[in-house]
């Protein structure tokens, strides 16, 4: 999602085109920057370490959500004659259990068209919204087994900087559970089981949210959504809300693992339901009642996810910080470095 965050030169090999496991470092083992958010002061560690930087009764949230393939190929109908014989579809948002707004990547598609995926899967295109390259499809199947159908046929979501097909799992997080994700929640593909234990241990406390992250990017360059635009669905517990007000009541920090967890918990936060979509834009100067800091990936130029950092810090500070990952070559992206703002 673009936005009107501050835009700098990020060198084409601080991407991370591989995953830290074909790097030969365990996922845990990626650079750290650590951020004061008050202070601005940078100090640079390992992610393994990270224990070393919370403190008992802390409340570390973190986002379950599954990740889909979410790039599926069809054979694209029309009155029953075939149109095109091979067309790629994105999934981009579940609007509920059998219904998905996708991006299908040819321009030929009308309302009523069939789109054919095997022999056991077809879909309808059911409505075409002007202005967005966003279409809404009705699948054949609902509920687990259109995700079996889609687990079986598709590929995870690459994008230009990703010269491999790696396969699903790299795209996942140890602890993810709950399928819907079309983009992985990539802050969180850090942790290894052994570092939750290693917090646990220490007397951090840990829970879990889902937010279903969307398509970030719809092959337009001419289309700039506002980052209201961008709806997702979530999911959380009373005991995760419970457990946050008891973390602050004791003086204890919730930290967010990703912007996902804030977008969600926030949302909670304004909207008391505990349950729904939220296209909740967090940038400078927005209020966090329930988040006091964040372990998130490096974002790139103009992406919306840096307004959302300048509600913990501020711009300038920011700004600075990201100098100096740059000048430490930290990589960036979903299989690159982390950084913890506290």
């Amino acid at each position: 999602m673009t936005a009107t965050a501050f835009d700098f030169y990020l060198p084409s090999e601080l991407n991370a085109s591989h995953p830290p496991e074909r790097r030969g470092i365990r996922r845990d083992h990626v650079k750290m920057m650590v951020l004061d958010k008050k202070t601005g002061q940078v100090s640079h560690d390992k992610f393994f370490r990270l224990a070393d930087y919370l403190q008992p009764g802390d409340l570390v949230v973190m986002n379950n959500s599954r990740t889909v393939p979410a790039i599926l190929q069809a054979t694209l109908l029309r009155n029953t004659k075939t149109v095109k014989q091979e067309v790629e579809i994105r999934l981009a948002r579940r609007r509920n259990e059998d219904t998905w707004d996708v991006l299908i990547v040819t321009e030929d598609v009308g309302l009523g068209d069939i789109l054919h995926f095997s022999p056991d899967l077809t879909a309808v295109v059911i409505d075409i919204r002007k202005g967005s390259p966003l279409k809404t499809i009705l699948f054949s199947k609902k509920g687990t087994d259109l995700f079996n159908s889609i687990y079986a046929l598709g590929e995870p979501v690459r994008y230009e900087y990703i010269h491999h097909k790696w396969e699903l799992d790299y795209y996942q997080t140890v602890f993810a559970s709950h399928p819907g994700s079309v983009e992985m929640p990539s802050a969180g593909r850090a942790f290894s089981w052994e570092l939750l234990f290693i917090l646990q241990k220490k007397g951090i406390e840990l829970d879990f949210i889902q937010l279903h992250t969307g398509l970030s990017y719809l092959l337009d360059d001419d289309y700039e959504p506002s980052p209201t635009d961008n709806y997702e669905e979530y999911h959380l517990s009373e005991t995760t809300i419970e457990k946050i007000k008891k973390t602050k009541a004791a003086g204890g920090r919730v930290i967010a693992v990703g912007t996902t967890v804030v977008r969600a918990l926030e949302s909670a936060e304004v909207t008391g339901e505990l349950n729904g979509v939220t296209n909740l834009y967090i940038k400078q100067n927005f209020p966090l009642k329930m988040v006091d800091g964040i372990i998130t990936g490096f974002h790139e130029p103009k992406a919306s996810h840096l307004d959302m950092l300048t509600a913990f810090i501020t711009q300038e500070k920011l700004w600075k910080a990201y100098e100096k990952a740059i000048d430490q070559q930290y990589l960036w992206h979903e299989f690159g470095d982390m950084n913890l703002i506290l």
